[in-house]
C-alpha cells in the first residue's frame, strides 16, 4: 500500500509547479538580469546571446505556463527539447556521464518535462479549471 496515494494529484501538482518557476527563473535570469543575472552581476543577456537569448525565452515562457498549468503538455514537450539540446550543446563533450560533465540538471529537467508532457496539465491547473476537474475526486 502507497501511503501517499491520496495525495497524488496534490503532489503532482507541487512537482510541476516547482519545476516550472524553477525553469522560468532561468530565463528571468538570462533575459531580465533577475536572480543575481547572467553575468552574476545582475546584467541582462541582450539580444547578442543567440541561442541563449532563444533559451532564455524558452524557458521563461513555457516555465511559467507549466507552473500554471497552461496548455502543460505542448510546454513541457519544448521544454524538454531544448533541455536535450541544452545537454548535447553544452555538457556531453566533457565525457558521457552527466556528473562529471555538469548536465545533471539538463537531463533532471529533460525528463522531468518529458513525464509532463505525456501527463499533462493535472487537475490542480488552469487546464484543469477550463475542464471543471480541479475537485477533490470522491472516494
Amino acid at each position: 500500500m502507497r501511503f501517499l496515494e491520496r495525495y497524488t494529484e496534490l503532489i503532482y501538482a507541487l512537482f510541476r509547479i516547482m519545476f516550472g518557476l524553477l525553469f522560468a527563473s532561468h530565463g528571468a535570469q538570462k533575459l531580465l538580469g533577475m536572480f543575481g543575472g547572467i553575468d552574476g552581476q545582475g546584467g541582462k543577456m541582450g539580444p547578442e546571446g543567440g541561442l541563449g537569448y532563444a533559451a532564455g525565452w524558452i524557458e521563461l515562457i513555457t516555465g511559467l505556463m507549466i507552473a500554471l498549468g497552461l496548455l502543460t503538455g505542448i510546454a513541457a514537450f519544448i521544454a524538454s527539447g531544448t533541455m536535450a539540446v541544452a545537454y548535447f550543446m553544452a555538457h556531453a563533450s566533457g565525457g558521457f556521464w552527466p556528473t562529471v560533465n555538469k548536465g545533471e540538471m539538463a537531463v533532471l529537467y529533460c525528463f522531468a518535462f518529458l513525464y509532463m508532457a505525456a501527463r499533462g496539465s493535472g487537475r490542480f491547473s488552469i487546464d484543469g479549471m477550463r475542464r471543471g476537474t480541479t475537485a477533490p475526486a470522491r472516494r
